[in-house]
């Protein structure tokens, strides 16, 4: 039977776990948004514009964007050390996890904005174009402003997938949780270590999932 004994356990380096979690997730989630809301905007754009060359470059966007949403994130890691390497210096720890975790997170949060954008009722559009509004105009005062909802949620998921994929790259030496659940429970047999970071993870999924269905339905309600 298995016994478990909690004494022993360096909370010190838990806590240190959890704020490499933090970091990881706030700084990659910071650039997923920066970098991935125009790249939806662009997609949803492209997608029904009328000029062909426009049209060309969303279907090679396009493309790429379901290539990089198809790679495993784990391999997308050990693919990223040299280009890593080059942009932070390093490929492991905190730092070295956050390229890949941006890089695997911007497409999915981009196909998540497209959808969002493309759920905004059309005759609102068609107002604000006969009302002559600029392409501008028509993003920043309808397209955003209406889609909120969808946004808020397409958020939500994204920062949950990127929580999932700093759990993963403790697989690779990542740092936070995810590696100190691997390395207590399946390096040194520690479950009472890793039974604790796998609760740490999940309550931190659990509330990031209720602020963001809270401000959803606060959204909705308007």
């Amino acid at each position: 039977m298995l016994s478990l004994d909690f004494s022993e356990i360096v909370w010190d380096e838990i806590g240190t776990a959890i704020l490499a979690t933090l970091s990881m997730l706030g700084t990659s989630a910071v650039f997923t948004f920066i970098l991935g809301l125009p790249l939806g905007i662009f997609l949803y754009l492209a997608s029904r514009s009328a000029s062909k060359k426009v049209r060309f470059t969303y279907t090679i966007l396009s493309f790429v964007v379901n290539i990089l949403r198809s790679v495993p994130f784990i391999i997308l890691i050990v693919a990223m050390i040299p280009i890593t390497k080059g942009i932070v210096g390093v490929s492991m720890g905190v730092l070295g996890t956050i390229p890949p975790l941006v890089v695997g997170a911007v497409p999915f949060f981009a196909r998540l904005v497209e959808t969002a954008l493309a759920e905004v009722d059309r005759g609102v559009i068609e107002a604000a174009e006969g009302m002559g509004a600029s392409t501008s105009q028509i993003i920043l005062r309808v397209l955003l402003p209406e889609s909120r909802p969808g946004l808020l949620a397409a958020i939500t998921i994204t920062v949950v997938t990127l929580v999932s994929y700093t759990a993963m790259a403790g697989q690779v030496g990542g740092g936070g949780l995810g590696d100190l659940a691997i390395r207590y429970g399946y390096y040194r047999y520690e479950m009472e270590v890793m039974l604790i970071s796998v609760a740490l993870i999940i309550v931190l999924v659990q509330l990031l999932q209720m602020a963001g269905d809270r401000l959803v339905r606060h959204f909705i309600r308007k």
